[in-house]
């Protein structure tokens, strides 16, 4: 697990079982449900998100949900601060203004930029305690690495995304929670 080749390869197939699930409309009802649950009661009041791509679940409308309740909550999406190869929050709201990123990925156009009290990170597979596996990029590695204090990071999958055996390696950031389909994966003991 620990080859590039094989982290790789793992991740090609994780994406494609994604894309190909025939009850995926389903599982991201549940996990909706799961994360706005999960919501009541947080006090953080910015979260950074992510626009979906490839399968990912799409957190945004829980998210507009969780906004509504409260007008100094502020919901934020990606975009690559080239200098640091991390990323800045944009505030995000349905209708803002968008264009696309170097990657095709829409992103907020012009609204203010804001430091996020939790991320919820997309996940190609995660496994216990915390381990997270993405594209392979870095790019939420080196944001949560940089900003401080920390954020409570979050992901968020599809429960056939689970990988027994994956582990985080140095340098890649693990979460504070894992939500998927099937409920709460795991919560550090400390959130």
């Amino acid at each position: 697990m620990d080859k590039l080749e094989d982290r790789d390869s793992l991740r090609q197939r994780l994406v494609a079982a994604r894309q190909a699930l025939p009850d995926r409309l389903e599982r991201a009802v549940a996990l909706q449900s799961v994360l706005r649950v999960w919501l009541v009661g947080r006090r953080e009041s910015t979260i950074g998100a992510y626009w979906p791509i490839k399968g990912e679940f799409d957190p945004l409308p829980a998210l507009y949900r969780w906004s509504e309740a409260d007008e100094r909550r502020r919901i934020g999406l990606p975009v690559v601060d080239r200098a640091t190869g991390s990323l800045r929050f944009h505030v995000w709201y349905p209708g803002c203004p968008m264009e696309l990123d170097a990657h095709d990925i829409p992103k907020p156009k012009g609204t203010e930029v804001f430091q996020p009290q939790m991320l919820l990170l997309p996940c190609v597979g995660y496994g216990p305690e915390g381990a997270r596996m993405g594209y392979g990029g870095g790019f939420y590695d080196r944001t949560v690495a940089s900003v401080k204090p920390p954020p409570t990071t979050v992901g968020l999958c599809y429960s056939n995304g689970f990988v027994p055996l994956l582990r985080a390696r140095p340098g890649d950031a693990t979460v504070d929670a894992m939500l998927t389909d099937d409920g709460v994966a795991w919560q550090a003991k400390n959130d």
